[in-house]
């Protein structure tokens, strides 16, 4: 390609002006400029302000040709400097002028660039790419070279809080990176191919966000600092409620009492949602401990193998916790609070004092909590165990800190705005989204100990005007029969994830409550939001167009800073992101291994990516799907068989009632076609009428059971998901 021609005096002295105003604005940093070609090409960015354009080429050592609709070249202010700089004007009328334009200028050795999304983004997420690059990329025989411009979510030049412009900046000069891909041939770059560039280059610049170096500890003494004297906390059972400083000056005093008092670098606690659960959690964390928050709705030898992989001698209950637990296999040394917080009355009181006064980096300092956490280990959690015996996962700050700010980003919520905590500590969604982000973003908490009293739960819904709520499917099916629409009113998010949710489900609770339930999907080893749906955006005029925020039957889109990958579940060959495969994720958010368990580490982490072992696909506005976990799924005869498919189409046949789980089915080996399906069941079901029913609804003949087990009930776990072990086990009993 011929080298690209030099400018002329005047765009040069434009654009050395546009730069000099631009670095007084913003501090760039830029990577991989080493990857841009030497000759044309055409560039691909993702798009979040009306100023992206000046950011892109503070960024980029080489002039860029930008493609603009032709409304905004024309501005009166815009049109002389877009003339200058030799943008190129684009409208649905003439786009193959523009086309042929872009063709000409890359032929020649230029940069052009086109925004492939089309349209600013309203969410900060990525949308829809247009195809219309692919003709400028094949047309001109051009490299594409994708971009990601990262941090500008939030700017005063972005749509955050619903609105451009009319906020102040966070910060001058404003830190932005970005990152240039590396070329993709043109015969290459389709939207599904540009996607996940896109979420990789994504997923670098975020981990290069300064915040995520920091330690838990010092973002909890900020959280709670801001509107220390609002209400951090109202304990949904008698109704007393902590302020945000007194919150943080108990946790200070437990802390100090820790120090003095325990030796480990890990400390259990054993206790329900409540005002003394966050104090412990919170208390652990200030004194740089890590806290381990035990599951102790498991099995004792679940338990026992907890414990001993944790290394804990010490654990913080209390006493109605020692009664309610009989069996439990205590650690050596048991701390009750209700001895130990009165005690501490007078430290409380004075530290109280200190917070009101002191700046977040001075308490830190007589602390001792060090500036950086980083990758060190900052919380230990147990994995459910669904499959198998309970694998310690532990999350580092950087984990934590990362998900608090991804959730954080997407939701939008402000310190008026309640959150109902009713999910066990020991669950990820439960230790996060209801310790973590309430302390860290200065949301209020209402706390419940059980997700399992539904009448209590909406009457708090309804009193304290919660807006953010989250759940499992399992517990919202008695919401249907035991709460009234107007209890439920306030709810801005109700938010599900640990299964699937069933659509019947969904409508059912739209119908009563016009309360729409917004799937999302996270792991244990994901800190463990990876994904969610929100609220579609209510239009500013009847006929503008909406981006989509949700989706039916999908988890929703990826939480920034993530990137994603599928694999063929057989050859674990690469598919493109809109095929079905075994769904990969890399992020700040993605833990680093099992503890002292390098063999599990090795089968899900490679690279920094992790085999969720769910199978998934993307559809191209970025969508989620989630078909089904590979653990839940048989091979027979050669095909995968779907048990969620399986038990939805039997629920159907048999008009089994769907407020409760009736029926589960689980794969045991069979010699003649590798897997055989059992339906677990607590009713009676005749194994004739079900094979001829679900023949009549088309199910294919290698899908139906053949063996029926009636059970008393069909085990499940404390946060609501199916326990598959323990169906294997029953499963495994009928032909025993």
């Amino acid at each position: 390609m011929d080298s690209a021609k030099p400018l002329p005096f005047t765009e040069r002295l434009l654009r050395g002006l546009g730069q000099l105003l631009g670095r007084l604005i913003y501090r760039v940093s830029a990577h991989f400029t080493d990857r841009l070609p030497a000759g044309g090409f055409l560039l691909l960015p993702n798009h979040l302000t009306w100023v992206d354009a000046i950011v892109l080429q503070l960024a980029c050592p080489r002039p860029i040709r930008f493609i603009v609709f032709e409304a905004i070249y024309k501005l009166p202010l815009l049109y002389p400097i877009f003339r200058c700089v030799g943008a190129i004007p684009i409208s649905p009328k003439r786009a193959k002028d523009a086309v042929r334009t872009a063709i000409e200028l890359i032929e020649q050795g230029e940069v052009v660039c086109l925004f492939p999304e089309g349209e600013l983004s309203r969410s900060g997420m990525l949308l829809r790419l247009k195809r219309g690059y692919e003709l400028i990329a094949r047309g001109a025989k051009c490299p594409v070279v994708p971009v990601w411009l990262d941090q500008l979510w939030g700017s005063i030049f972005s749509f955050e809080s619903g609105r451009y412009f009319f906020k102040m900046p966070r910060r001058l000069p404003y830190p932005v990176t970005v990152a240039f891909g590396a070329p993709i041939a043109h015969e290459e770059a389709d939207i599904a191919h540009v996607r996940e560039r896109f979420l990789e280059l994504g997923e670098f610049c975020y981990q290069q966000r300064e915040p995520l170096r920091g330690h838990l500890g010092r973002a909890c003494i900020r959280g709670l600092r801001r509107h220390q004297f609002t209400t951090a906390i109202t304990d949904g059972l008698d109704h007393s409620k902590l302020s945000r400083g007194f919150l943080l000056a108990a946790g200070i005093a437990l802390s100090r009492w820790l120090t003095a008092n325990t030796g480990a670098a890990r400390i259990s606690i054993v206790m329900p949602p409540g005002k003394a659960g966050l104090i412990a959690n919170l208390a652990v964390i200030l004194a740089d401990r890590i806290p381990v928050n035990l599951n102790f709705t498991a099995g004792r030898t679940a338990l026992e193998a907890s414990i001993r992989k944790a290394g804990v001698s010490d654990c913080l209950t209390a006493g109605p916790m020692l009664k309610k637990l009989p069996d439990f296999p205590w650690p050596e040394r048991i701390v009750r609070l209700e001895e130990v917080l009165p005690k501490l009355k007078p430290h409380i009181m004075l530290w109280r004092l200190l917070v009101a006064v002191l700046p977040t980096a001075v308490i830190a300092w007589l602390l001792d909590i060090p500036r950086t956490g980083d990758t060190a280990e900052a919380v230990l959690l147990f994995t459910s165990g669904s499959s198998g015996e309970p694998k310690g996962v532990a999350l580092t700050h950087r984990n934590l800190l990362g998900n608090v700010a991804q959730f954080g980003e997407m939701l939008g919520m402000g310190h008026r705005e309640t959150i109902l905590g009713c999910l066990p500590l020991f669950h990820s969604f439960g230790a996060t989204v209801t310790v973590l982000f309430p302390i860290i973003e200065g949301i209020p908490l209402v706390t419940y100990p059980s997700p399992l009293e539904v009448g209590k739960l909406a009457a708090l819904i309804e009193r304290y005007r919660i807006a953010l709520f989250v759940s499992t499917p399992t517990f919202l099916r008695s919401f249907l029969r035991k709460a009234e629409p107007a209890q439920l009113a306030s709810l801005k998010l109700l938010v599900t994830g640990a299964e699937k949710l069933p659509q019947d489900l969904a409508d059912a609770f739209f119908e009563k409550f016009k309360v729409r339930i917004l799937q999302g999907y996270g792991l244990t080893e994901t800190s463990p939001v990876a994904a969610v749906n929100l609220p579609e955006p209510k239009p500013g005029k009847p006929d503008d167009a909406v981006q989509p925020s949700s989706r039916e039957g999908s988890v929703g889109k990826l939480a920034p800073g993530i990137a994603a990958r599928i694999s063929c579940p057989d050859t674990g060959a690469p598919r493109t992101l809109h095929e079905t495969g075994i769904l990969w994720l890399r992020g700040v958010n993605i833990f680093g291994g099992y503890l002292d368990d390098p063999e599990r580490t090795a089968g899900v982490l490679e690279a920094g990516w992790f085999k969720t072992g769910d199978l998934a696909r993307f559809d191209e506005d970025g969508f989620l799907f989630i078909e089904g976990r590979l653990s839940r799924f048989s091979k027979i005869a050669g095909e995968m068989v779907p048990h969620e498919t399986v038990e939805q189409r039997i629920i159907e046949a048999l008009e089994l009632p769907r407020d409760e789980r009736t029926i589960a089915i689980a794969g045991i080996p069979d010699e003649a076609k590798g897997e055989a399906l059992v339906v677990l069941t607590t009713r009676e079901i005749d194994s004739k009428v079900l094979r001829e029913k679900l023949s009549a609804l088309g199910v294919p003949n290698l899908w139906i059971p053949k063996t029926i087990k009636r059970v008393e009930s069909i085990p499940h776990l404390a946060s609501g998901k199916l326990d598959l072990a323990g169906c294997k086990t029953l499963a495994l009993e009928s032909v025993g």
